[in-house]
């Protein structure tokens, strides 16, 4: 198949980027970077998580993050929620997107929200039912797709049967995790065959990690497929707290210098997104896996 001509890419640094991060980083410094990342013509950004703080101190500022940023038209942010006591404080902070989540795989479910994905799914049909009702986007996210940190192999029919209910819940999109970073480009490439068959291309998104360095080249593998939706956090931050060893999301920087060498649309402009990977890395005070933004901050920016 013919790469898309354009995609979208969803910006997810600052909540799956920093939750991970033993450096606390300043209220003030989080508004900065979203405000830079949202004048660099990204159109989705998750902003934070409304998961309890005790679990995720480092966004325990969410509300005060949400309220503080400066919107821009035709951008939504969107926030992590797992609960309904999370969705009262979203609906606080006029979230535009509540962003529920689970795993394909039940030990991986444990460890994240201590409950079977059976308990899970009650509860985040309760979120999206409120959401909804409050007027907002849902977006889900499913974990370990391609392979679980505990269990191994993952059986696509899980993935077929959580998107399922996800979707029925009101769900408008699912965005597909490799959380521990383990796929392969023919492996997301079966998997997306299976799955093409039962969902449309714009139900779908893909969430690579880059722990194997394969994330670009599965993100490839997913454009020969007709896939035209990425997550990806700027610098390459990320983690799962809940996925050892698990590197960062793929940078948003290499991401565009690849989609944009190939001639595809992202609406993003590569100078303004690297300003703002240099910004965040300088507070977080070490060097962020980012290829792009090493060039770019040695003066190689050709």
């Amino acid at each position: 198949m013919k790469e898309p001509a354009a995609v979208v890419i969803k910006e997810v640094g600052p909540r799956d980027g920093l939750q991970n991060e033993q450096v606390t980083i300043a209220t003030e410094d989080k508004i900065a970077w979203i405000n830079q990342l949202s004048k660099s013509g990204v159109t989705h950004i998750e902003i934070t998580s409304f998961v309890n703080p005790r679990w995720i101190p480092a966004l325990a500022d969410a509300v005060e993050v949400a309220l503080g940023i400066d919107r821009v038209p035709g951008v939504t942010y969107s926030a992590l929620v797992p609960n309904a006591r999370g969705l009262e404080r979203a609906l606080t902070a006029n979230i535009d997107e509540v962003a529920v989540f689970l795993s394909a795989s039940e030990t991986h479910n444990r460890k994240n929200i201590n409950k079977t994905i059976e308990e899970t799914l009650p509860i985040l049909r309760e979120v999206a039912t409120e959401a909804l009702a409050a007027g907002k986007k849902i977006r889900g996210y499913v974990s370990t797709v391609f392979g679980c940190p505990y269990e191994g192999h993952v059986a696509t029919e899980s993935v077929i049967r959580i998107t399922d209910a996800l979707l029925e819940m009101g769900v408008g999109e699912v965005s597909l995790g490799d959380t521990t970073g383990i796929a392969n480009p023919r492996q997301v490439q079966d998997v997306l065959a299976i799955l093409l068959e039962r969902f449309s291309h714009d139900q779908l998104a893909m969430h690579f990690h880059d722990t194997y360095g394969s994330g670009l080249a599965n993100v490839y593998a997913s454009l020969q497929m007709g896939m035209t939706t990425f997550d990806a956090s700027t610098g390459g931050l990320g983690g799962c707290p809940y996925a050892p060893g698990a590197a960062g999301n793929i940078s948003t920087d290499d991401l565009l210098y690849m989609l944009h060498g190939m001639g595809i649309h992202t609406g993003i402009d590569h100078g303004r997104l690297l300003e703002a990977a240099a910004f965040i890395q300088a507070k977080i005070g070490r060097q962020l896996p980012s290829r792009n933004l090493q060039a770019y901050l040695s003066g190689n920016n050709s």
